[in-house]
């Protein structure tokens, strides 16, 4: 029961995948422009409030303030973004802020001496419930938490500050043109709030999904091609930033179309899905493992110099080369795999240039007897 819970919680609270997250800059952009759409939002409805359902001049103030702030801090943030500056934190931020502006908005009516409008505003609590349903254009889990926590535990404060500094059912405050305070009420606009972050986190959650489904590979579950090349370029990217080394395995099967010949493709199918498992099972989950295409595999190893993924891939070969393949026959088959590596920035700085001299070195391993890894063109640096 532990470990279930422990490993729902590390689901639940889990960096967003690379490519996800590169669509959330996109959603950042978005959620600025909307923000920038709903600042002029928030400057009509105090005013159609005024005229046709009238509730006093100082929330029309407040909603005015609200829609300015709103508006400096989206410009601000689409100027810091559309200048690529999109540190890890700055969703984090954003998002709090506009659930904080609500809540100030309202703690701004307490110090106005209005409190059944700090706990019953129609004007500014909706707000709410927009600031957190665009958490979920971030594409990350802990966003749409950490925000929706952060509304409920503000306007909750907000509620228990009107609730004990003022005598709220007082009949001085009659005739109640927000209706009388009661605690239910507040717990189900919480209530509600919650609802509301679960929806999200939900959204985000069918989002990862569907990016699954898009980029699997049908036969070994592996990431497919597509998915490899953006993710090629968004850790190349990284790696040329913050001058950390990335190295690219490329693998092939050696003698797969010997073996289709001879068992029949769904036993070249069946070695696939063996080798796709080996691989999955064997690098590291920041590490990006994808059928090329055939027989042949791509590793991503971020953060990673040639030596130690060396080494790694040499591990992998070995467990390969000494674990039998039973096929439905029910005979047993020997794969191996011979293997290329290449190293940013040392054998080449774009993606080009790093696939290329991975690949040639591959294909040297074949030309040596295959079976083997290679990590530098002129030196074979294992074989069976």
């Amino acid at each position: 029961m532990n470990m279930s819970f422990r490993e729902f919680s590390r689901s639940v609270w889990s960096r967003p995948d690379p490519v996800l997250a590169q669509a959330a800059v996109a959603g950042e952009l978005l959620v600025a422009k909307i923000r920038l759409f709903l600042a002029v939002l928030l400057l009509l409805i105090p005013a159609l409030d005024s005229l046709f359902f009238p509730v006093g001049g100082k929330e029309g103030l407040v909603g005015l303030g609200l829609a300015s702030g709103t508006f400096l801090f989206a410009a601000l943030v689409y100027t810091l973004i559309s200048r690529n500056f999109n540190p890890p934190w700055l969703p984090f931020l954003s998002s709090a802020y506009d659930v904080s502006q609500v809540s100030f908005a309202l703690a701004l009516f307490l110090v106005l001496n209005m409190p059944h409008t700090a706990v019953n505003s129609k004007v500014v609590f909706e707000g709410y419930f927009l600031a957190i349903g665009a958490t979920a254009l971030r594409y990350d889990k802990r966003v749409c938490i950490t925000a929706g926590l952060l509304a409920c535990v503000e306007f909750f404060a907000i509620s228990y500050i009107a609730a004990t500094h003022w005598d709220l059912n007082s009949p001085a405050y009659a005739p109640y043109p927000y209706g009388m305070f009661g605690w239910s009420n507040q717990v189900a606009r919480i209530i509600m709030m919650l609802t509301a972050v679960a929806l999200s986190v939900a959204l985000v959650s069918r989002s990862q999904r569907l990016l699954q489904l898009a980029t699997a590979d049908h036969l070994t579950g592996l990431f497919n091609r597509s998915y490899l090349e953006d993710r090629f370029a968004i850790e190349l990217s990284r790696a040329q930033r913050y001058g950390q080394a990335l190295t690219l395995v490329v693998i092939d099967a050696d003698s797969f179309k010997a073996l289709n010949d001879t068992h029949g493709h769904s036993a070249g199918d069946m070695v696939l899905k063996k080798i796709g498992a080996l691989l999955r099972d064997s690098f590291r989950q920041s590490d990006t493992t994808a059928r090329y295409g055939g027989e042949e595999f791509v590793v991503l190893m971020p953060e990673t110099d040639i030596e130690a993924a060396r080494q790694k891939v040499e591990s992998v070969r070995k467990l390969l080369a000494t674990t039998p393949i039973t096929l439905n026959s029910q005979r047993n088959v020997q794969v191996t795999i011979s293997a290329g590596l290449a190293s940013f920035p040392q054998d080449g700085r774009d993606e080009a240039e790093l696939f290329a001299a991975a690949d040639g070195r591959m294909f040297q391993a074949k030309r040596e007897g295959r079976n083997r890894v290679v990590a530098r063109p002129e030196v074979v640096l294992s074989q069976a």
